[in-house]
């Protein structure tokens, strides 16, 4: 027996609202961080006798703070969404397992992408460092929510993420 045409269409409402919720804060917590931020150059010289290991992007201070301002409040609100869904039983809680290295390289790629275009005086030393230790974990991060998601989307959940005894904070999935 299937559900009547408008409860169906309600259960993909609230799957599309979750999946925009989420691209919302996975997409907008890297534009926050980097229009935020700010360009990170090297006082006392103009910037064009400054070395970059990157060139930086020709946007003003002041339009990158208004796009990472609008950025910071989409995904506020795309927390706030996804927060409610999961505490209603409209998400199932083991997506945050998902969302939460997605949103943490997001931080790490805004951050780094400042990173690399700051202007310094002679090489770039935190460029290198980000390059040598920030790629591998941004990749390990990368790899884990990609596993977990597929793991999710193709495994039937008996219990949706709630309390049966077999979750651990959530994260864990029902053989750990």
């Amino acid at each position: 027996m299937t559900a009547p045409p408008h409860r169906r269409d309600h259960g993909r409402m609230k799957k599309r609202g979750m999946l925009s919720a989420g691209v919302a804060l996975v997409l907008g917590v890297p534009v926050a961080a980097w229009g935020l931020m700010g360009q990170q150059n090297h006082d006392g010289l103009p910037a064009s006798e400054l070395d970059y290991a990157y060139q930086p992007w020709d946007i003003g201070d002041g339009v990158a703070a208004g796009v990472g301002g609008l950025a910071l409040v989409l995904a506020g609100l795309g927390a706030t969404v996804l927060v409610r869904g999961a505490r209603r039983g409209a998400m199932d809680r083991r997506w945050w397992g998902v969302l939460g290295p997605l949103v943490v390289v997001g931080l790490m790629a805004g951050v780094g992408w400042r990173i690399l275009t700051a202007g310094v005086v002679g090489a770039n030393i935190g460029a290198g460092l980000l390059l040598i230790f920030g790629t591998p974990v941004a990749a390990g991060l990368v790899l884990w929510a990609l596993g977990r998601g597929v793991w999710l989307a193709t495994r039937r959940h008996g219990n949706g993420g709630g309390a049966g005894g077999r979750r651990l904070g959530g994260f864990a999935s029902g053989g750990v």
